[in-house]
């Protein structure tokens, strides 16, 4: 898989900076999920929230920026370009992690446990 090295030193400024929601999502259920994941990991010309290569996984967080026009057509060309490198991405908004945070988390683990499964 690609991966824009140029975009190295932005992805660890916004690991070191991460939204609320997603150090919540990764202090609380990430970190020590059994599968491996990884933080604002470079995959081609983007910069993914989450992602687990394991399960061919990618797991966004999306803030109210993410409801503009402009900014969801920029989403869907990037969750193309992700779902053409075989992977899948699971989309949450920053309001799921902190109001359905349990949901989220089994939302995930759902699908992390099925693509490895299918993997194998």
């Amino acid at each position: 898989m690609e991966r824009n090295s140029e975009l190295k030193n932005l992805a660890q400024e916004l690991r070191k900076n991460q939204t609320k929601e997603e150090s919540l999502l990764w202090n609380r259920f990430l970190r020590g999920y059994p599968l491996r994941f990884r933080r604002q990991y470079i995959i081609g010309n983007y910069i993914v929230d989450f992602y687990c290569h394991q399960a061919k996984l990618v797991v966004e967080l999306d803030g109210s920026q993410h409801y503009d026009p402009e900014e969801q057509k920029k989403d869907s060309e990037r969750t193309r370009y992700l779902e053409s490198q075989g992977l899948k991405v699971l989309r949450f908004s920053n309001l799921d992690v902190t109001r359905r945070f349990r949901g989220v988390c089994e939302a995930i683990d759902m699908e992390a446990t099925h693509r490895t499964a299918e993997n194998r």
